[in-house]
């Protein structure tokens, strides 16, 4: 009788697994799997994959002797339409300063800034701050909590009490993929060596907290490149406006460091998986810094063989009116109606719908710069990274910078000119914008539903 019930309910779990789907003993994966569709960021245009011809579509005016033709492939991305402004780079050096306020209260047992356990009771280190818990800057035991947030009176000007801007640093971790990817060339040891020089192994396993990457990077942008980046020139309202009054709020970003604009990446993608993460969808999106391949080709506007991302050969179209922000003439920077940088919005988009691709400022890529990189880099996704140490030669600190800038003449704003500056420079010229790779083939289909 129990032989009897036992293989009824055998039969029983059978049938309903049978009747509720299952795998039914064939090889289907792992089930279920919540379905997944990229949508485009706020902000941001896709570029779909393809080929091109990477490199200069005219003479080497410079004879710098540093480029070559060659047709390589990318991937599908995202790119910002514009270059990132001061409004949205403020967003980044608001929410280091207010966390850095929330941690102190929160430390200091005042109101409810911090949450040190879970829904489960356990144990939170360190403390997630409580976003909607509101900073009272001028609560009288929160200001004294904060005190040392502000410059010291010493240093204060006119007395104001203004936030010390060295103070707002952002800490933040990466991982060291390429370390990890290379092995020491032991036979029987699977032992590995960081960009920090450090090898090491436990019992033929990696110890993969070496791979592990901390930064600390001070968020502010250096508002004193107006003055330190053109001598015997008159920029003193620049340094003390550009960057915080509204007048300039849709002007692009600049003073930004190499490695201030990798942090601003890191924020930004957390800021959004957090915000994917709370409302239960898939949280893995990445922004970056374009690969210099990225760069050329979204500059391009899908027209290959084109000097400038409009197309043509000319800086201005038929009416004589300039297509981009740059000095046109010898001391003649107005002529293409901008002294300095202009609205990131300014002139024509091209054919991807980015706007300021050629002049404006100058932009960041994540490529480490090479003269002869063009011999030895792929032909698919080319890139070349490295990641410098404090005490690297100057040499392998550059890093690319495209699309030449207001104070640039218009070789630099050619879509095949490369140029380099170094990563731990922040200029009056140079901003950056991002991007985010695309997930699975591309999109397919008419590109006007791609948006």
């Amino acid at each position: 009788m129990k032989q009897t019930l036992f293989l009824m309910a055998v039969f029983a779990s059978l049938l309903f697994s049978s009747c509720g789907g299952g795998n039914r003993g064939e090889l289907v994966g792992v089930q279920p799997r919540e379905d997944f569709v990229q949508y485009n960021p706020y902000g941001m245009n896709y570029i779909h994959f393809g080929s091109y011809v990477m490199g200069p579509n005219d003479q080497d005016v410079p004879y710098a002797m540093n480029t070559k033709s060659k047709t390589v492939t990318v991937g599908a991305f995202y790119m910002d339409d514009t270059e990132i402004s001061n409004n949205e780079y403020r967003q980044f050096v608001y929410w280091v300063r207010d966390s850095i306020a929330h941690m102190r209260l929160g430390e200091a047992g005042i109101g409810e800034h911090v949450f040190e356990e879970d829904a489960y009771g356990e144990e939170l280190y360190p403390p997630i701050i409580n976003w909607r818990e509101k900073i009272r800057w001028n609560d009288e035991e929160e200001r004294e909590e904060l005190f040392d947030m502000f410059l010291p009176e010493h240093e204060r000007f006119y007395r104001r009490k203004e936030i010390d801007t060295r103070k707002l640093l952002f800490e933040y971790y990466w991982i060291d993929l390429k370390s990890a990817a290379r092995k020491s060339g032991k036979d029987n040891d699977l032992s590995f060596t960081n960009q920090l020089g450090q090898t090491h192994s436990i019992r033929g396993h990696v110890d993969r907290s070496q791979f592990i990457i901390r930064e600390v990077i001070p968020v502010y942008p250096d508002t004193l490149c107006w003055i330190h980046d053109y001598t015997y020139s008159y920029n003193e309202p620049l340094t003390e406006a550009y960057f915080w009054h509204p007048a300039y709020d849709e002007y692009p970003v600049v003073g930004i460091t190499w490695g201030q604009a990798k942090a601003f990446n890191v924020w930004r993608s957390q800021l959004l998986d957090t915000w994917k993460f709370r409302n239960g969808e898939t949280y893995v999106h990445k922004f970056r810094l374009p690969t210099e391949s990225e760069w050329e080709y979204a500059a391009r506007g899908g027209i290959n063989l084109s000097l400038y991302p409009w197309g043509g050969p000319y800086i201005r179209n038929r009416l004589g009116c300039p297509l981009a922000n740059f000095k046109p003439l010898r001391g003649d920077y107005v002529d293409d109606d901008g002294l300095h940088p202009v609205n990131v919005r300014s002139y024509e988009p091209n054919g991807y719908g980015l706007y300021c691709m050629a002049g404006n400022v100058a932009e960041w890529t994540s490529t480490a710069y090479d003269p002869s990189v063009y011999d030895f880099s792929h032909d698919m996704n080319p890139e070349y990274q490295y990641d410098s140490k404090t005490n690297d030669p100057p040499a392998l600190k550059r890093k690319v910078i495209r699309g030449g800038s207001w104070k640039d003449i218009e070789y630099f704003l050619q879509c095949g000119t490369r140029s380099y500056e170094y990563q731990d420079t922040a200029k009056c010229y140079i901003g950056f914008r991002s991007v985010m790779s695309y997930l699975g083939r591309g999109k397919t289909g008419d590109p006007k539903s791609w948006n």
